[in-house]
């Protein structure tokens, strides 16, 4: 992790062996996001399924392929993304700026629609999924970063009138 106050978002679960032997027992199949306890709208309210949630944990599990993480496919999954958030950005600053328009200019615009792209969409997690609003802030923090390296690489670039 480039930042280090990354490091404290992750725990270990406890006996963790006995938990990944127990979800490689069920036979959970990767790409997935398990819901447990899993139920319909029509089945939330029976008093079963009202005790599985009293009795927990209530929870998500993304189920990813097994073996050591590919940190290279990330990191080009990563540049993908930032090449399309630069390109919206790009698309929105090009329709609304002209060339020429100062630097502090194309920078506070160009960085508040590559917020927008970076960020905005990961408050949602703390929202629906249950992420801790400390983890989000620190993400929307990284995504702040992102935006002003963004901001500036526009406000740098940008045509002369």
């Amino acid at each position: 992790m480039v930042l280090p106050f990354h490091k404290s978002d992750y725990r270990k679960l406890p006996d963790e062996d006995k938990v990944t032997d127990a979800l490689r027992s069920t036979g959970v199949t990767p790409g997935r996001v398990y819901v447990f306890p899993y139920c319909t709208m029509k089945e939330m309210k029976s008093p079963e399924v009202q005790e599985k949630f009293k009795r927990g944990p209530v929870g998500f599990i993304t189920i990813r392929p097994s073996g050591a993480p590919g940190l290279g496919k990330f990191l080009a999954q990563w540049f993908v993304y930032c090449i399309v958030v630069g390109i919206f950005t790009a698309c929105v600053t090009g329709g609304m700026q002209m060339p020429g328009t100062a630097y502090m200019k194309i920078f506070h615009f160009a960085g508040i629609i590559a917020f927008i792209g970076y960020s905005l969409a990961l408050v949602q997690d703390a929202i629906w999924k249950g992420e801790t609003w400390g983890i989000t802030f620190k993400y929307v923090l990284d995504g702040l970063i992102y935006a002003l390296l963004t901001a500036g690489t526009f406000g740098w670039l940008w045509p002369k009138a």
